[in-house]
Formats: structure tokens, sequence, C-alpha cells
């Protein structure tokens, strides 16, 4: 079997390679740095949950200053009550415990 030639590296693609690798590394930091804010100004939250057994759970859900109460089976998710800024309050109330919440 013939022997392989040594392959000569200029000091050029060095150059190149390295600033391939650094704009690399400036568009990943640059993703990493857009996908963190975006979350930081979600428009949707999840707020609380509530497990009802057999992966069946009852959601409340902020979006775009909505209150949304879901309820969520393995095949599909409903709405079921669109929640006042006055429910944390009533909930509190039937329950017997305070939030420390005050409503207008």
């Amino acid at each position: 079997m013939p022997e392989a030639a040594p392959v000569m590296v200029s000091s050029q693609s060095i150059v190149v390679i390295a600033i391939v690798i650094a704009v690399l590394a400036a568009v990943a930091w640059a993703l990493r740095r857009t996908t963190s804010l975006r979350r930081s100004g979600q428009v949707m939250s999840v707020e609380t949950a509530l497990s009802l057994g057999e992966r069946r759970s009852l959601v409340i859900v902020a979006v775009e200053g909505r209150r949304l109460l879901l309820g969520m089976t393995p095949t599909q998710i409903g709405l079921v009550a669109e929640l006042g800024a006055s429910f944390g309050v009533s909930l509190d109330k039937s329950l017997g415990t305070s939030s420390g919440v005050e409503q207008p």
C-alpha cells in the first residue's frame, strides 16, 4: 500500500478556519440571547395546575391579560371558563384562606 503524502496547511487556511469558528460562536451567542429575551417577555404563562387523576387536569393560564380555566385530557384541551379578576378573592373566601392580593 502506498503511503499518503503529508498535507501542507498554510497559515491562510488556519486564519480562515479561525474566522469561521468565531462567526459560528457569535451566531450561537446571538441566538441564545434572543431566545432568552423572548422568554422574558412571555405573552402566556401557566399560573397553576391541578391534577384530577388519570392524566386529567385543570389549568389556569394567563394569555394576553386574560385568565382561562382549561380542562385537559390526553386527547383534548377545552375551555371551561374565562376567569375574571375577582376569581382569586372568591376562591380564597370559599377556601377560607387569604392570598394577600387586594382587589380594587
